[in-house]
């Protein structure tokens, strides 16, 4: 049997970061700042929603979701590149890379789809206000959110599945700080285009998709804030949406710059760089945008602090 068919690999080593070592330290104290804040803060956010009953509206149920992904993501990356700050070799197991590959992959898939249907239930919010929680009751909300799960799920699986089949022969160096797919595929000793063309047409169409339906979303949402008559009522609709539409902004333009440009354009160095904002960053920058201008949110952590103050 040809060698080359089989996968010889037990391992990988991580290249990381950066391979100067006076750094290290300063990124895992960084990296450690961050990733603790946004522990506290989406756990916060999350507890609170949970507590607070006036929260039990749609709005927060999707966003009780998206924290769960923020927590889950950045914890499937950022521990395992915590502990290579502090080591010289950065190795991680086959099956542990596969596990990264396929549980980062999901998550982060599935934020995407949630972040559209966000979009449709600030619609039904704004256009249809009197018959909101009729229209987005509880088993619309249910079904959307097993709706994202499940597309997430198996568009991940995709990926990881033909990630597994490649036969890996050595060199076993990935050039990023954790099992990506791009990075990892490369070192297979096959050809790798059918692999790299689903990442292009199936991740592109999925983001693709959720983000033109995101944004008709919200070019009907503008036509009904042009026929509201109250500066104060356009005020506080506006307001819900801002938060919302800088999440998309930032998750969306990071996921498509990364994932579906052309392979001739690729470039994992830059690929680490956007890695480390969606996987340290955005995860602490999704608390502060959906608590900074959300009265009921700032409200309901006042009451819970209160509650548990001595």
């Amino acid at each position: 049997m040809n060698p080359k068919n089989q996968t010889s690999v037990t391992h990988f080593l991580l290249l990381g970061l950066t391979d100067i070592a006076e750094v290290q330290p300063v990124l895992f104290l960084m990296v450690s700042l961050f990733y603790l804040t946004s522990l506290v803060g989406n756990l916060s956010i999350f507890t609170v929603t949970i507590l607070d009953s006036s929260l039990h509206i749609p709005m927060y149920f999707f966003l009780w979701n998206l924290c769960i992904f923020d927590i889950f993501c950045s914890s499937a990356v950022v521990p395992k590149m915590l502990s290579d700050f502090l080591v010289l070799q950065k190795r991680i197991s086959f099956g542990g890379c596969i596990s990264q590959i396929h549980f980062f992959h999901f998550l982060g898939s599935t934020e995407v789809v949630l972040l559209a249907a966000m979009s449709y239930d600030r619609f039904v919010a704004i256009s249809n206000p009197l018959r909101y929680t009729i229209i987005m009751n509880n088993k619309v909300c249910l079904g959307l959110a097993v709706f994202c799960w499940i597309t997430g799920f198996f568009h991940s699986l995709l990926h990881t599945l033909m990630t597994v089949k490649l036969p890996f022969c050595g060199p076993n160096v990935v050039n990023h700080f954790f099992c990506d797919i791009k990075p990892v595929i490369k070192l297979a000793c096959a050809d790798i285009s059918l692999n790299l063309k689903l990442l292009n047409i199936v991740t592109g169409t999925l983001v693709t998709s959720c983000l033109v339906f995101t944004i008709l979303s919200y070019v009907f949402i503008s036509r009904f804030l042009v026929k509201i008559k109250s500066a104060r009522s356009r005020k506080n609709a506006l307001s819900t949406c801002t938060a919302h539409f800088t999440s998309v902004f930032i998750q969306f333009g990071a996921v498509i710059f990364s994932y579906t440009r052309p392979s001739e354009l690729h470039s994992l160095n830059q690929d680490k760089a956007i890695a480390v904002f969606f996987t340290v960053i955005t995860p602490v920058l999704n608390p502060i945008i959906y608590t900074l201008r959300n009265k009921d949110m700032k409200r309901a952590i006042k009451g819970l602090i209160k509650q548990i103050s001595p």
